[in-house]
């Protein structure tokens, strides 16, 4: 895989940009589960399936649109007002609290009511002419017409109902032309408005828990930004790690042009760290695979450390910030092992100018390599190399792109970082320096 042409015109994204659109998505998510928890959020989703119900939205509607006369309020009302307007009626009801209407009725009930039927004996008694010229008035005849009709009765059962305190309450609200906005359901739509424009909840709808899938399903297990100043107090150690306490971590190997110089080779500088290759001459205990350890002169000297006590899982994701100068033959490797020799795995494996990614393992009769060869990288610049161990499959990164993945052979057992640089026979040595700005590593949540 050439990928001159992709970080040339954008096809892989720049470190700068890989990196803040990792930070952003850090934050972003931390952001996303705040609001997820949040108050505001709850009273969203209530509100939600209220203002968006059927039953809500009739009821909008009804109120928004329904004309006061065509309510029973106005109906009633309108009919009390005319009524209380006719003419004769309001006379019916002077007439009814009149004291000649009550002297007549209790004359009426006289045994001397008869004596109004006699012309002389009225003519002859102030009283009983006063009470037959009220007989014969207009206010009688109006009152004997309306006296227990259905009109007085309507008109009084009307009165009373428009008198009443919740007919006047709801005549007051249909005759609203903006009753609406006198609910509590108004108030309720004008919240979820708000709500539904606020920063927090928009961010919260625009986004789903697989945006994040990079942070929402890791939870950081390791992570070493190089604040320290001597591997004394880091959680790395020098050498190479090995299960049975007998072996010897601190070696090289006869078939390598370096020295492992026991950290020496191993610096922080402004908070990164620096792995640097040597041209010096040293002699150091080294592996030979007929004779075990021997004593060499080395023309090299170099580094290797391992994070065992640090962080050893099975499965993640494994990120790092790395840039490499200096002489090509150097190769400087960043990878995982486990208790034995085999499997083991490149995450970033930089070798002649290439990029090597792969894991190694082995069958009953061989060693397998699935691996590919990434080149057109200027690997002076930070590049963020990531791998993901997942149930299934291995699959590799530089920044944004995916470079390779298999599903060849799956690791079983808990794996460790290590890190150094080498010069293998045959190689034109030289002087290098493999430079890491940062390591994270997550496991599966």
């Amino acid at each position: 895989m050439n990928l001159y042409w992709k970080s040339l015109f954008g096809g892989l994204m720049s470190t700068a940009k890989y990196e803040a659109k990792l930070q952003k998505e850090a934050v972003d998510y931390k952001r996303f589960l705040l609001i997820k928890e949040s108050k505001e959020l709850e009273e969203y989703n209530e509100l939600y399936q209220q203002v968006k119900s059927s039953s809500f939205k009739e009821l909008k509607r009804t109120l928004v649109s329904r004309k006061y006369k065509d309510t029973q309020e106005y109906r009633d009302m309108s009919k009390f007002r005319k009524l209380e307007k006719n003419s004769e009626l309001k006379l019916y009801f002077d007439v009814v609290n009149s004291k000649d209407l009550a002297d007549y009725l209790a004359f009426k009930e006289t045994p001397e009511f008869v004596s109004l039927a006699n012309h002389d004996l009225v003519k002859k008694s102030p009283e009983l002419t006063q009470l037959k010229k009220f007989e014969k008035s207009n206010e009688y005849k109006i009152y004997t017409r309306f006296h227990n009709s259905y009109i007085v009765k309507e008109y009084l059962e009307l009165k009373e109902k428009v008198s009443h305190p919740d007919f006047q309450k709801n005549n007051e609200f249909w005759s609203n032309p903006k009753r609406w906005e006198t609910t509590k359901e108004y108030q309720e739509e004008q919240r979820f408005h708000q709500l539904a424009d606020n920063d927090d909840i928009r961010f919260y709808l625009k986004h789903k828990l697989e945006d994040f899938k990079t942070v929402s399903g890791y939870e950081l297990t390791f992570e070493d930004e190089f604040s320290w100043n001597s591997l004394d107090s880091s959680k790395w150690e020098v050498g190479f790690h090995y299960k049975s306490p007998a072996f010897v971590g601190k070696h090289s190997f006869v078939n390598e042009q370096q020295s492992n110089n026991n950290g020496e080779n191993v610096r922080v500088i402004a908070g990164n760290l620096h792995i640097v290759t040597k041209e010096k001459k040293n002699e150091a205990l080294a592996w030979h695979p007929e004779k075990g350890f021997v004593q060499k002169e080395f023309d090299y000297t170099s580094d290797v450390i391992h994070g065992c006590n640090a962080v050893c899982q099975k499965g993640g994701l494994y990120r790092a910030k790395m840039r490499f100068a200096g002489a090509k033959g150097v190769t400087h490797a960043l990878w995982l092992r486990g208790d034995e020799k085999t499997p083991h795995i490149n995450i970033c494996k930089v070798d002649n100018g290439e990029v090597e990614v792969g894991i190694v393992w082995s069958s009953k009769f061989e060693t397998k390599y699935s691996s590919t060869r990434i080149k057109g990288l200027k690997l002076s610049n930070f590049f963020i190399y990531s791998f993901e161990w997942n149930e299934k499959e291995l699959i590799w990164y530089i920044n944004d792109l995916e470079v390779f993945r298999t599903s060849n052979f799956m690791p079983q057992d808990a794996m460790y970082p290590m890190i150094n640089s080498f010069i293998a026979e045959g190689k034109k040595g030289g002087e290098a320096d493999f430079e890491i700005d940062y390591i994270r590593v997550y496991k599966r949540k």
